[in-house]
């Protein structure tokens, strides 16, 4: 199976620079109003920040045969092929509609996915050894923590195909970004699009921040009108700032 293609690093650089709620913005004037991810929490509070294509897993309900099947050798651990072929810079995408009474992954597995180089994991479902993985310097996304062993309730059965993940499409090679506010899902082929808007945006608003630090009035400098938006090109002219 083909790992997924890495983002360009253009791409990665200017959503490092944005936050999450300015790409939800943006991709939901773009006709995408379905791209957040609420419910997923981080483990590490010091650890929010993921940039990546996804890697899916989609699980489903465990049944006995197919368990029996995987132990004989005869059906594929799939749960193990995502950790092996996942490649470094991308996220580990698990769909496992709101299940928290098993695990996907504890804290080996978390640590190993560290050292590979992925830069993230968000899952709807639940993690083990909770406390252990939120001194992890991974970002970890997830629904809690599960208190029953990996296989007892959901069961890997795809790989790197379309999943629903907290209620959002998400598809192999889509980008994943994440940071406090949460995870959104960028559609692939509007990536460079959203990353340069959003680079743009968050650079207007650092500058509306400042007039507004200074005791500028909120009317005409946000939303900005012609005339702030003039001072604005200036400032970003004298700064030589480009995207």
């Amino acid at each position: 199976m083909d790992a997924v293609p890495p983002i360009s690093d253009a791409i990665r650089a200017k959503l490092g620079r944005v936050a999450v709620p300015t790409v939800v913005s943006l991709l939901w004037r773009k006709g995408f109003k379905n791209t957040l991810m609420f419910h997923p929490k981080p483990l590490n509070p010091r650890a929010v920040r993921f940039i990546g294509p996804a890697y899916t897993v989609r699980t489903v309900p465990v049944r006995e045969d197919l368990v029996e099947a995987q132990a004989s050798g005869s059906r594929p651990n799939l749960q193990a092929r995502s950790v092996d072929e996942i490649p470094a810079g991308a996220v580990l995408a698990v769909a496992m509609d709101g299940e928290t009474r098993t695990a996907f992954m504890g804290d080996i597995m978390t640590t190993h996915l560290l050292v590979k180089g992925v830069s993230g994991v968000v899952l709807d479902g639940g993690v083990s050894d909770t406390a252990a993985i939120s001194n992890i310097e991974l970002p970890l996304f997830c629904m809690g923590g599960a208190a029953t062993p990996v296989t007892s309730h959901r069961f890997v059965h795809d790989l790197n195909v379309p999943v629903g993940i907290d209620g959002v499409l998400v598809c192999p090679g889509d980008v994943l970004m994440s940071d406090a506010n949460g995870v959104v899902c960028i559609p692939r082929h509007v990536a460079e699009e959203i990353a340069e808007a959003a680079a743009e945006r968050e650079l207007l608003e650092e500058f509306v921040v400042g007039k507004v630090r200074n005791g500028a009035p909120l009317a005409g400098t946000y939303p900005p009108n012609a005339e702030t938006m003039a001072e604005y090109e200036a400032w970003r002219a004298a700064r030589g700032d480009q995207n």
